[in-house]
Parts: C-alpha cells; sequence; structure tokens
C-alpha cells in the first residue's frame, strides 16, 4: 500500500470513530433525558439538535408540559450553567442582561458591571412573549452575537450559549408577540403537544412517588463544543443543498412553485431557514451513522425550521391555514431533483 493510499484508509478510519462517537453521546444524552421527561422524545430531539447546530430553540405549549423540566435535565445531564428568567411585562432589559453599579472599595467609588441571569450556557426564557418588545429585543444581541453590550463595553458570554423560550399559545391577553427579526433567531420552533394516556401514567408514576430520578452528567462542555466543530465539517452533496434552497426560494409568494403559497403566504423563510435546515439535516445524517445528509433528512428538520418563518396574510389567518399545513404540502410538491 502506498504512503496516499495509507493516509486516506488512516483518514476513512478516523472519520468513521468520529461518527460512532458522535452517534453514542447522542444516544446517551437523549437516554439521560428520557429518565426524567415522559413523552416528549420528539422535542427533545429537536432541542438538542438546535444545541449542537449553535442555535435556539422557541416552545410553544401549555403550561405543565415539561418545558422547564426539559431545560434544566438537559443542562444537568451536559454539566452546564443554568438559569431561567420569567418574563413579565414589569421586566426590564437590565433585568436579564445585567448592569453597571456603583461600587465602594478603598479605592474610591467605581463603576462594577454586575452581571444578570443571561450569563450562563443554557438560559430558560419562560414566557418570552409577556415581556415588552424593549425587554425582548434585549435577548436579540445575545442570541445572534454571543455576547451583550452595557454602556460602551461587550461582555462575551460563555460558550456554548443557549437559549431556549417558550410561549402560552392559548391566553393571548397581556402579551406582545415576538417580532419576525427575534422569531428569525430562533433555529427551531417546536410545538409541544398534550400526552397521551400512557404517557400520562409515566409521569404520575415518576412525580408522585417517594424519589424523582435523578440526572447524570454524560457529557461535559468540551465534548459538547467538538461535537459542534464536527456538524460544521459534514459535507453536503450540491443537490441535497440544491434542494434546500429551492424550497426556501418556494415559500415566497413571488417565487412559488404551489398556489397555496401565493394564495396565503404574507412573506416566505430568510437565509437563516436554509442554515438552520442544513446543520439540523447534518446532525440527522451523523445521528444515523451516515457521513452526508439525504433529502430524507432535510424532509424530516424541515418543518420546524420553516414554521415560524413561513408568515401568513390575512386570507391565510382567516382561512385558518397554518404554516405547518403551509410547509408540509410544499415538501410534498417539490422534487428532489429540477
Amino acid at each position: 500500500m502506498t504512503a496516499p493510499e495509507a493516509s486516506e484508509t488512516d483518514g476513512a478510519a478516523a472519520a468513521t470513530a468520529a461518527v460512532a462517537a458522535f452517534r453514542a453521546d447522542l444516544d446517551r444524552l437523549l437516554a439521560e433525558i428520557g429518565r426524567r421527561l415522559v413523552g416528549q422524545s420528539e422535542i427533545a430531539t429537536g432541542v438538542v439538535s438546535a444545541l449542537l447546530a449553535g442555535g435556539h430553540v422557541l416552545i410553544e405549549g401549555v403550561p405543565g408540559l415539561g418545558k422547564t423540566l426539559l431545560v434544566r435535565t438537559l443542562a444537568e445531564a451536559l454539566e452546564l450553567t443554568f438559569s431561567r428568567v420569567q418574563f413579565t411585562p414589569d421586566l426590564m432589559p437590565a433585568d436579564v442582561i445585567g448592569t453597571n453599579l456603583i461600587v465602594d472599595d478603598a479605592g474610591g467609588r467605581r463603576f462594577e458591571f454586575q452581571r444578570g441571569p443571561i450569563f450562563a450556557h443554557v438560559v430558560l426564557a419562560d414566557e418570552i412573549n409577556r415581556a415588552t418588545p424593549k425587554t425582548q429585543s434585549a435577548l436579540l444581541e445575545a442570541m445572534q452575537e454571543q455576547s451583550v453590550t452595557v454602556g460602551k463595553q461587550t461582555h462575551l458570554l460563555p460558550p456554548p450559549f443557549f437559549v431556549l423560550a417558550t410561549q402560552n399559545p392559548i391566553e393571548m391577553e397581556g402579551t406582545y408577540p415576538l417580532p419576525e427579526a427575534q422569531l428569525d433567531r430562533f433555529t427551531f420552533k417546536l410545538r409541544v403537544e398534550f400526552p397521551g394516556r400512557a404517557d400520562l401514567h409515566g409521569i404520575l408514576d415518576r412525580t408522585t412517588g417517594t424519589e424523582a430520578p435523578a440526572v447524570r452528567a454524560v457529557l461535559g462542555r468540551d465534548r459538547l463544543l467538538e461535537m459542534r466543530r464536527l456538524v460544521r465539517e459534514v459535507p453536503v452533496a450540491r443537490p441535497v443543498q440544491d434542494y434546500v434552497v429551492r424550497l426556501i426560494e418556494g415559500t415566497h409568494p413571488a417565487r412559488a412553485t404551489i398556489p397555496d403559497i401565493e394564495r396565503f403566504v404574507r412573506y416566505g423563510s430568510s437565509p437563516r431557514g436554509a442554515q438552520a435546515i442544513i446543520l439540523a439535516a447534518k446532525i440527522e445524517a451523523l445521528r444515523a451513522g451516515r457521513f452526508a445528509p439525504s433529502f430524507a433528512d432535510v424532509r424530516r428538520v424541515a418543518l420546524p425550521a420553516l414554521r415560524h418563518r413561513v408568515l401568513l396574510n390575512f386570507e391565510g389567518e382567516a382561512e385558518g391555514v397554518t404554516s405547518d399545513v403551509i410547509v408540509g404540502r410544499l415538501l410534498a410538491a417539490l422534487p428532489e431533483m429540477p
């Protein structure tokens, strides 16, 4: 065997080992979350996928379905710092990011920055749509730039930085809908459905007994960052990437390929939607032990990546059409090859 051939063989073996390790670690993490959380495996998978992609998640669901428990369990399983912010109408931006305070010491008076709850690896923004737009916007720089600016000083947030925001879909009084610019910064929007009868029994068995299941740390911060880097290294075949590009184009009325888009959609997805789909499809491929994402991987992750980026017009809302239906019809009509 020549030196180039040996090098290629060693590279292939290393890649196979890296994919196998990624798959094993991801399965261990999801299994550990499942020890405490009942019946929400799809939501847990979506949250972990967004974390590995370096993004953030918006979860919609009625109270009491385990949203807070999920994100706290995730932080514990990864040995990451966790903080929770309960968004209310009187919450101010300084309550989230922190503020400069005057401190007296031996050297006299000076300003000292007191960090807010946003300085954690995993931040739960509970009922985010209850805060005013001014406070909601305090998250924008943090989510996009991984930093916050107070006065003239910029403070970096600890990597990995992950925001999981929740909102209640049934109680709209006293809420402020998130602006499109902030919605677009969430990698996924996930919907938590009410559990079935068997899952309800499981919840009661785990939460009304004498002992609650403890969560073990299965991965560390350094390993999580390694897994993030591996996701970025996964190649994407040009036809698959072209499929994603055509999918994003198809959500815009001016470039629509199906009549429903022209009729019911006001504005389609931004390029961030394509980025979210590509990264999530890479994670799907790695989880299945493959070296590159497929068309099927793209279809599996398209709905959570696009449902909050496809904005309906007045006719669509009046007809009761949802963005989930629109994205589903577009996926069914879009051919894999042009």
